[in-house]
């Protein structure tokens, strides 16, 4: 008889997980949840840039579980194959947010224009936004793009103005910035709003183009031949992560890169900062900002600096 009771006993134990989560859930019932979207990379040493983003969103809200998800399929099965770590599309991973329970959401980007890759994932996440029932969230936000505006050109123009504030003691230096850009798609002109407020901040010294759309590095070329006082160029990306574009169109010894070009046409002092603007700490604390603008908060510290300020 003391046998059996022993045996209920520990049967109640094995199964009394399953009773308590489900009380835990009435008494609690948010959960909320926030999903990092990235392009991705392949290259590991690339990768610091969108786990720094990722770090700050854990250090900034210590009480919700963060998830990353890497948009580009190529790369996702690149990492599978070489790394053996599986990274989920965004389906996949709100599909699983949903699946364990997760019921407030905040998808956030690390995009930098509002381009077709955002397209793309607002068509995800507003789909799922869609659903009802057990198999939809009961609140999902999307984060917006890093250049989405005015204001966010201004922000970014005293981001790089901070980045390269050593650089920019040389008067015969320009710094030349590299983004991705999206072809024939109005997202593009947020370039030149931010080509705009570097000019307004640091005229003649900052020269934005993009690899698949306009500006491109021809209409670089042409700029700077309208100031031939800069003799040294500074080559960067213009992007969240340092990666194939940085390490190949933009500074490899292809004679297609920009580095190539650019040396044909007689500037010969160029040097490289190939890291990522994910690594920027000034980067991150606006990467934050735009999640409390989505979940509608404001932090403590930022309140104080926009009183101050």
């Amino acid at each position: 008889m003391q046998k059996f009771i022993t045996m209920l006993l520990l049967l109640m134990l094995i199964l009394s997980p399953q009773t308590s989560y489900t009380q835990e859930e009435d008494d609690d019932p948010s959960k909320p949840a926030m999903l990092v979207v990235s392009f991705g990379t392949s290259m590991p040493e690339a990768r610091k840039a969108i786990d720094n983003l990722v770090n700050t969103v854990k250090k900034e809200f210590p009480s919700v579980d963060v998830r990353l998800a890497f948009t580009s399929n190529i790369i996702r099965r690149k990492i599978q194959r070489e790394q053996d770590e599986f990274i989920p599309n965004p389906a996949q991973a709100l599909a699983q947010l949903n699946d364990e329970g997760f019921t407030h959401v905040t998808v956030i980007p690390t995009l930098m224009i509002p381009g077709e890759e955002f397209d793309e994932l607002q068509d995800v996440t507003e789909s799922f936004g869609a659903m009802w029932g057990k198999f939809g969230f009961e609140e999902l936000e999307l984060c917006r793009p890093m250049l989405d505006g005015v204001e966010e050109c201004e922000a970014m123009a005293e981001i790089l103005i901070k980045r390269f504030s050593d650089r920019l003691k040389d008067n015969d230096t320009a710094i030349i910035l590299m983004g991705h850009g999206t072809p024939e798609h109005f997202a593009n002109a947020q370039y030149l709003q931010l080509q705009l407020a570097l000019d307004q901040r640091a005229y003649g010294k900052f020269f934005i183009g993009t690899v698949e759309a306009s500006p491109k590095i021809e209409d670089v070329l042409a700029s700077l031949k309208r100031h031939p006082e800069i003799k040294k160029l500074v080559l960067s990306p213009l992007m969240v992560v340092a990666g194939d574009h940085a390490n190949n169109d933009l500074a490899g010894n292809e004679d297609d890169s920009w580095l190539s070009i650019l040396k044909e046409n007689g500037y010969t002092e160029i040097s490289t900062y190939l890291v990522g603007l994910g690594e920027d700490e000034n980067f991150a604390r606006e990467f934050v900002r735009k999640v409390y603008e989505a979940v509608s908060e404001t932090p403590d510290e930022v309140a104080d600096d926009e009183e101050e300020g």
